[in-house]
């Protein structure tokens, strides 16, 4: 059997949440800007009163605008609550796993301590470990394009309001 360096397991693990947290911060901007245009949109609401009024096209421009960045501010959520698939077999270096399924804290660590001193079933856990956060960066790197997908587009409608309100004033 080929020798296996641990290492380069947890190597990949740590670039893989170099990526989570990376996903998070995306996220995390997107929702910052859609906070700040809605707020800013908020707190001026009542100079387009008239506007809404009187103009059925400033009208769905505006609701257009205000779904497009829901939904873009559900997606930038979706990438902080990813769904988690939970049919594995139990892993010592998975947090749900290591805080529930191993009994307590002593049961835990002499699992954990027989893992680490068994080589094939460490990288074993390791290489299951990598998968599984593969799986949950890959639906927050979804959830971050459509962020930016929808984030784009209200983008384009913020765009098109100001032009609609250049000519009509």
């Amino acid at each position: 059997m080929t020798q296996h360096d641990p290492n380069n397991y947890w190597e990949q693990l740590e670039r893989l949440e170099k990526l989570i947290r990376a996903s998070e911060l995306k996220a995390g901007i997107i929702f910052s800007l859609h906070s700040l245009v809605l707020g800013l949109f908020a707190d001026r609401i009542e100079y387009f009163h008239e506007l809404f009024n009187t103009s059925i096209a400033f009208t769905i421009l505006i609701a257009i605008w205000i779904l497009l960045a829901l939904i873009s501010i559900f997606y930038a959520f979706k990438c902080f609550m990813p769904r988690m698939e939970l049919k594995f077999k139990k892993n010592v270096f998975f947090f749900r796993d290591a805080s529930q399924s191993f009994g307590n804290i002593e049961e835990f660590s002499k699992k954990l301590i027989k893992i680490c001193m068994n080589e094939k079933e460490l990288v074993l856990q390791l290489s299951h470990q990598i998968f599984i956060e593969s799986k949950i960066i890959d639906n927050k790197f979804k959830s971050v394009q459509n962020s930016i997908k929808y984030f784009a587009l209200s983008f384009i409608f913020i765009i098109l309001i100001i032009g609609f309100l250049v000519i009509n004033l």
